[in-house]
């Protein structure tokens, strides 16, 4: 993966919003951003045409809720994972999209 990843999409910072916290929270991150999406995309390539949702990007990773999402929607957004036209509920219940890595037919 690109080691500008994804900060092009972000002005050359993680994402953040325009907050002392925020911005303290992207630089924390930013050396760590591209392992972890490195990591969450080949989680979603190892399910298959099955994918993963959030939830099991999570949980199979041991990832906090916004670490995962925050990675899923950058790799959306690289077009490196799809909505799948699926959803799969979560451990909570709630139904959620399923993702995969490559686009469906």
């Amino acid at each position: 993966m690109d080691k500008n990843y994804p900060f092009d999409l972000y002005h050359g910072h993680a994402p953040h919003v325009d907050t002392n916290t925020s911005r303290a929270a992207a630089r924390s991150i930013e050396p760590k951003v591209g392992d972890i999406a490195q990591k969450v995309l080949t989680f979603v390539k190892a399910c298959g045409p099955d994918g993963a949702t959030c939830d099991e990007v999570e949980d199979a990773l041991e990832l906090r809720h916004q670490t995962a999402s925050a990675r899923v929607r950058e790799l959306v957004q690289l077009g490196k994972l799809f909505d799948s036209g699926r959803e799969r509920k979560t451990r909570s219940g709630r139904r959620a999209t399923v993702w995969v890595a490559k686009r469906p037919a």
